[in-house]
């Protein structure tokens, strides 16, 4: 978005000289409109929170390895009926990045410690990918201090391997190679990619908190109110991005989105046979970040969950 023209009541060689003389420093600023606020957990180890206030029953966005700011475009929308805040991570952009803390308790009590610093009263929990891990925790340890769990793509069993799922071989050798397109509604918010510039994320940090410390979810115990979004894809979408140049390219692309639905079939079934009140929803075309690709269906389920959750 562009400057208004402003009136120009002075002779262009003062301003020359002016701008010679003191040239002009642009600062960049977050335009999303939170307070950045620290919160130390486990003794001296400090997270960095966002809050964008509002009013309402309280909102905690959790990531996995993406920062708080990730959310600063769908957060602001919700103030009018929520207290919104996003937590960064151990080990991931400005807050501290120690060497340990990565196992599933800990990381769970991390949340739940920032839950009891910014005073917030049965938030609903909303995680991300492998956010959706401490979501998993805090649902079947600390019913009483969870209003309600939201999972963006974040509600399946990360233990659980290709051998798990019935479904068909994939001839890999063959799958065509995926075709980018570039979407602006996808791309990650200019303060999210500034944080990622700043402090890149240690490869064997990352290994920690999406591989290492995988748990089998303990659906049965989570006690709480449940909405699972999950994103899928249809025959075409998948054509379209990964086209294929024969047959046989296009024998191994519809082996692939056969086990992906299998995939699915399986999260699914686990999520509503561990807690059979969990609502489950299914977005296509959704992206891994849904707050970003499908920002209004994301906010629209959200403000339903909510209505249907009790009173604080």
């Amino acid at each position: 978005m562009g400057y208004p023209w402003r009136r120009m009541d002075v002779r262009f060689g003062a301003v020359l000289a002016l701008a010679m003389v003191a040239p002009a420093v642009t600062q960049w600023r977050d335009p999303s409109p939170h307070q950045v606020r620290s919160v130390t957990v486990d003794g001296a180890t400090r997270l960095e929170v966002l809050d964008w206030g509002g009013s309402g029953r309280p909102v905690l966005f959790v990531g996995c390895y993406l920062t708080a700011h990730v959310y600063d475009s769908i957060a602001p929308k919700l103030t009018d009926q929520f207290h919104v805040y996003a937590v960064t991570r151990r080990g991931v952009g400005a807050s501290d990045h120690p060497s340990t803390g990565y196992d599933p308790q800990r990381r769970a009590d991390d949340i739940l410690g920032v839950m009891t610093a910014m005073g917030m009263q049965k938030p609903i929990l909303i995680g991300n990918s492998c956010g959706g891990a401490i979501l998993h925790t805090l649902g079947a340890q600390h019913p009483d201090r969870v209003g309600g769990l939201l999972y963006l793509d974040a509600a399946e069993d990360p233990t659980l391997k290709l051998s798990d799922y019935n479904s068909p071989p994939v001839d890999r050798a063959h799958l065509p190679q995926h075709v980018e397109r570039k979407d602006p509604s996808r791309a990650l918010p200019e303060a999210e990619t500034r944080q990622l510039e700043r402090w890149p994320l240690d490869p064997a940090i990352r290994k920690a908190i999406a591989e290492d410390n995988n748990v089998r979810p303990d659906y049965a115990h989570i006690s709480v109110p449940v909405l699972a979004i999950f994103r899928t894809t249809t025959w075409d979408t998948v054509l379209a991005d990964y086209p294929p140049k024969n047959d046989q390219e296009r024998a191994a692309l519809a082996q692939e989105y056969a086990a992906g639905a299998a995939m699915l079939s399986r999260w699914e079934g686990d999520l509503r046979r561990g807690v059979p009140t969990a609502q489950i929803v299914e977005l296509p075309g959704a992206s891994l970040y849904m707050f970003l690709s499908n920002e209004a269906d994301v906010i629209r389920e959200l403000r339903g969950f909510a209505a249907s959750l009790p009173r604080n």
